[in-house]
């Protein structure tokens, strides 16, 4: 396969969120209590929510930059390359990196809208609400194919939970990003049916997809005081083995055989050795009479769960093993570790060099993510026009160069000021 005839769909990056995405939203009795986004005399900014402040730190958002003024102090959009925030920008961005359609997870909710369920009251419920709206209705509507919606629940309330996910569906939503051990946010774990129970069954009705995005439980993870920052990304992908765990061995996958998973940004790698480790304790550990309906747990697994890798050269070569219909991959844009503007060559790189077919890659690029989620990739771009080549021929124009944050907000300034 050359590299302009593939077809890429990236299912994990992030939108920052624009600062008016609440003010066609919120009801008329509610908008002077939404979230409102705060700049101090530094110029950094945040946003300000029922009396607790969140930042937008320089990790979420360094695409372009120089990785020497890549960390963790706090930014402003000014600083930012526009395609984080802006919808028209960020798909001149994917045209250029030859992805056809994204699935963007919330930046400042937090990815189980802890920032937005700081009293889990009625107004933590109507902000989720008006996010979702704003998210379906105007950042993924804007341009029709190019984007796969993603919604928030109300975790704290199973009834609220299963009604806002049934909501969403009957918007075309297919997917929720939920929290990946919700006992680390004091909320009963994935093994209560009492509370998890009415949303898993909302999710199995409806098909929508439970996506849980690494971060949400580093808590789970007690590192040493002094530990520096390298620990809590590499051991990211760690806790989503916790959070297997609690589905796969608890009642969720058993109870729900619909229900479907999948692991965000949690790599491919954990899982070969993950799944024998089951399948052993399973066949080994008879006298604790674990029920897997005449199965493995590998086999319950693999029926649940899409697996979502950034870069993953090693575990490619194993993806038989894994499970080729269960591997997704994803771009990351503007995070960190994201892979742009080259995703494509980077991409064919690690295939190639595992040895992929061009069927795997298929596969793996784009269609079990569209299979997945129910997500026509074609049913507003003609599939000759969605190739890498096709994007990146209308994108010529697009300014890939390396700059700074001042430079960036000069130009931020520039804009404004014309």
């Amino acid at each position: 396969m050359k590299i302009d005839d593939m077809i890429l769909v990236s299912i994990d990056d992030h939108v920052i969120e624009p600062p008016d995405m609440f003010d066609r939203h919120v009801p008329a009795k509610w908008a002077d209590r939404a979230p409102r986004l705060v700049t101090q005399g530094d110029g950094t900014q945040y946003w300000e929510f029922q009396g607790e402040r969140t930042g937008n730190s320089g990790l979420n958002a360094v695409v372009s930059w120089p990785p020497e003024e890549w960390g963790m102090d706090p930014s402003s959009y000014a600083e930012m390359r526009p395609g984080a925030y802006d919808i028209h920008e960020r798909v001149r961005d994917m045209d250029r990196n030859g992805i056809l359609a994204s699935m963007c997870f919330p930046t400042f909710p937090g990815f189980s809208a802890g920032h937005l369920s700081i009293k889990r009251d009625e107004l933590s419920h109507v902000m989720i609400q008006a996010y979702n709206d704003w998210h379906i209705d105007e950042w993924a509507a804007a341009y029709p194919g190019r984007f796969i919606p993603l919604a928030l629940v109300p975790s704290w309330d199973p009834a609220l939970a299963a009604g806002e996910i049934r909501r969403i569906a009957a918007k075309g939503c297919p997917a929720v990003t939920m929290p990946e051990l919700p006992h680390v946010e004091g909320l009963p774990s994935y093994h209560d049916l009492t509370h998890w129970g009415p949303v898993f069954e909302a999710l199995a009705d409806t098909g929508t997809v439970m996506c849980l995005h690494i971060g949400q439980g580093f808590r789970a993870i007690s590192m040493a005081p002094d530990a520096p920052i390298d620990n809590m990304i590499i051991l990211a992908t760690q806790v989503s083995t916790l959070a297997a765990q609690d589905l796969l061995w608890g009642p969720a996958m058993r109870s729900y055989p619909a229900l479907r998973i999948a692991w965000s940004e949690a790599g491919i790698g954990w899982i070969p050795f993950y799944l024998d480790r089951c399948d052993r304790h399973y066949t080994n550990q008879r006298w604790l009479r674990r029920d897997f309906g005449g199965r493995l747990p590998s086999e319950v697994f693999r029926e649940h769960s899409l697996a979502c890798y950034v870069t993953d050269p090693v575990a490619l070569k194993v993806r038989r093993d894994i499970g080729i219909d269960i591997i997704a991959w994803e771009c990351d844009y503007p995070h960190s570790d994201s892979i742009w503007p080259d995703a494509p060559e980077h991409v064919m790189g690690e295939m190639v060099g595992a040895g992929a077919t061009d069927d795997e890659i298929d596969r793996i690029t784009w269609q079990n993510s569209c299979r997945f989620f129910g997500w026509d990739a074609f049913a507003h771009i003609p599939k000759e026009q969605a190739t890498v080549g096709a994007l990146r021929a209308r994108a010529a124009d697009v300014d890939t160069s390396t700059r700074s944050r001042t430079e960036w907000a000069r130009l931020y300034r520039e804009r404004r000021a014309g």
